[in-house]
């Protein structure tokens, strides 16, 4: 059976059941205190070029190739004040027993619990407790996920009208879900999967 790409975030259960595999983080709370979303700050790229630096320095030839992701990577767009950086490796079980200890000497926190629903990628936190300042999200060029984070950002560089209307979903989110960042997460997961789905369309 062929079954359509599914959207960030989502996997197949063992029936081929779409799930939103999120879900199993329900309790986590936003490093710092209540969620912020800040307007666009033009230093976010100089903040990821000098955060890409060190990780290539630190990392050496595991990695492939750095990108910027996220709310931080799209201009003009409000965010969380957390620079995403999409760490391409050639292998994750190879990155697993290399980069670990390299990043906790930049200051990084390796989440592995988000392994139970991010099985093909490693997540990284720097600034942990809090404020969070920087993400890295390390996985396989081959991922399926490297592919979304692409086309998510990419759509929303193209398109500011939808941009600004998910720093505005951001904005009302941030003020209900206050530091529940799980909730604030899956609430604007559905605005997320309808870019992805725009974004693959054309």
């Amino acid at each position: 059976m062929i079954h359509e790409p599914l959207p960030l975030g989502v996997t197949r259960d063992r029936t081929h059941r779409a799930v939103v595999s999120c879900v199993m983080i329900s309790s986590e709370r936003y490093g710092g205190g209540s969620i912020v979303i800040c307007d666009y700050d033009p230093t976010w790229p100089a903040m990821f070029e000098q955060e890409r630096t060190r990780l290539h320095s630190t990392l050496g030839s595991v990695v492939i190739t750095i990108e910027h992701v996220g709310s931080t990577a799209v201009p003009g767009l409000a965010a969380k004040p957390i620079i995403d950086l999409l760490v391409g490796v050639r292998d994750l079980t190879e990155a697993r027993s290399r980069c670990i200890e390299p990043l906790q000497g930049l200051g990084y926190t390796y989440l592995a619990h988000y392994e139970s629903w991010l099985s093909d990628e490693m997540l990284f936190r720097k600034g942990m407790p809090g404020p969070w300042t920087h993400h890295v999200h390390m996985m396989e060029l081959s991922s399926p996920r490297w592919e979304e984070f692409v086309l998510i950002r990419d759509y929303l560089r193209r398109h500011p009208e939808i941009a600004a209307a998910y720093a505005n979903l951001k904005r009302a989110l941030a003020l209900v879900f206050d530091d529940d960042i799980a909730g604030f997460r899956n609430a604007k997961r559905p605005f997320l999967q309808a870019v992805l789905a725009k974004a693959r369309a054309g």
